[in-house]
């Protein structure tokens, strides 16, 4: 009898969503009036990267039903230790158009919007005024776009979660989720905090950082294209493992309300 009472609970969702029955392990977690909202929900994730591309994926698995991804960049091969969409078999390849026929491949009911542009000051303003957006990832790795990004956000009040430095450190169960006032020991988030005060915003934004010291010996200079002058080494995981984190804060918002 218990067996029966089980398989009605779970299957009467499945019956009523059979659209959406790949999600029926979901369903079974959150619910699915939790589910419905996410599928409802439009998700912006800025950067396709090491952290973006992984926060890409999850964020699509989860059934949310828009999403518009956001990178210019495309596969190099240095990117294959860390990065979803690089492959020995598409260097050259523009990333976002990797990732949205990944995406697509996952749910076909997914709305997706592609821009294929780098996040320059003056491309963040087309962008956030391009849609309304429900949550934005930001998975910007270089100063100068990312705070232009975050300050636009801000201003605009639309929920963001930011990823703060993945490069040069070992050790993924050392992150936290902050406001970006209370990030610690972390550079790039030392560096971020100074310029957003220099725009006036000194709170409000979720960071994702760990407060583990980065390698030094593993840092190099860059030719500062891209507004990124140097970069950390990386190992495959942690990247990975900023992305799902910034993704979990989004879904759990989303679903807590």
């Amino acid at each position: 009898m218990k067996l029966l009472c089980s398989y009605k609970k779970i299957t009467i969702p499945f019956l009523i969503m059979q659209n959406i029955s790949w999600l029926s392990r979901t369903t079974l977690l959150i619910g699915e009036e939790k589910l419905l909202t996410l599928t409802r929900a439009h998700v912006l994730i800025i950067g396709l990267g090491g952290v973006g591309s992984f926060a890409a994926e999850f964020i699509c698995r989860s059934g949310i039903g828009t999403m518009t991804i956001v990178d210019g960049d495309v596969v190099d091969p240095s990117n294959r230790n860390r990065q979803l969409p690089a492959l020995a078999t598409n260097h050259g390849q523009n990333k976002a158009d990797i990732m949205a026929e990944r995406l697509k491949a996952i749910n076909p009911e997914l709305t997706l919007h592609i821009i294929k542009s780098f996040v320059t000051p003056d491309a963040v303003e087309a962008i956030l005024d391009a849609a309304q957006y429900n949550y934005i990832i930001d998975a910007i790795d270089s100063v100068t776009p990312k705070v232009t990004f975050l300050t636009g956000a801000h201003k605009r009040n639309v929920p963001i979660v930011s990823s703060m430095g993945a490069g040069g450190k070992l050790d993924p169960t050392l992150l936290k989720v902050a406001d970006i006032s209370k990030t610690i020991i972390c550079p790039f988030a030392q560096q971020v905090r100074k310029n957003l005060k220099k725009e006036g915003v000194y709170k409000g934004i979720k960071a994702v950082y760990s407060p583990e010291a980065p390698d030094k010996d593993s840092l190099i200079y860059t030719d500062g294209s891209n507004y990124k002058k140097s970069a950390y080494g990386t190992i495959s995981y942690l990247p990975a493992t900023f992305g799902a984190v910034c993704a979990s804060v989004v879904i759990r918002d989303l679903i807590e309300g």
